[in-house]
């Protein structure tokens, strides 16, 4: 079955930088569109970015130029590569390959 894993988050300063994966297993990874979501506390579940099978990458308004995605077909793993990150995005983020999410991994933004 579809299993996707997420690890990287944790506590970080206003302007730091985090960079999240996934590992992923249970389908043709290399074949995949992959996306990464988040969901603060209170808050709907919201979709921050995209890498599709050639590599072409899209994002949200709010990440684009602070975030990267991108992917290794090698190892079946998407990343997400967060700089200059908010105290707004703060939340738990998610890998995400059709209707299957992982249970994602906790991001915080704080001084």
């Amino acid at each position: 079955q579809v299993q996707l894993v997420e690890s990287g988050g944790g506590l970080v300063q206003p302007g730091g930088s985090l960079r999240l994966s996934c590992a992923t297993s249970g389908f043709t990874f290399a074949t995949a569109a992959m996306s990464w979501v988040r969901q603060a506390p209170g808050k709907m579940l919201e979709w921050i970015s995209r890498i599709n099978s050639h590599g072409i990458t899209s994002y949200e308004d709010s990440v684009k130029g602070r975030f990267t995605i991108s992917r290794d077909n090698a190892k079946s793993m998407v990343y997400l590569q967060m700089n200059s990150l908010k105290p707004e995005d703060t939340a738990v983020y998610s890998c995400q390959f059709g209707v299957n999410r992982g249970q994602g991994t906790q991001v915080t933004v704080s001084s």
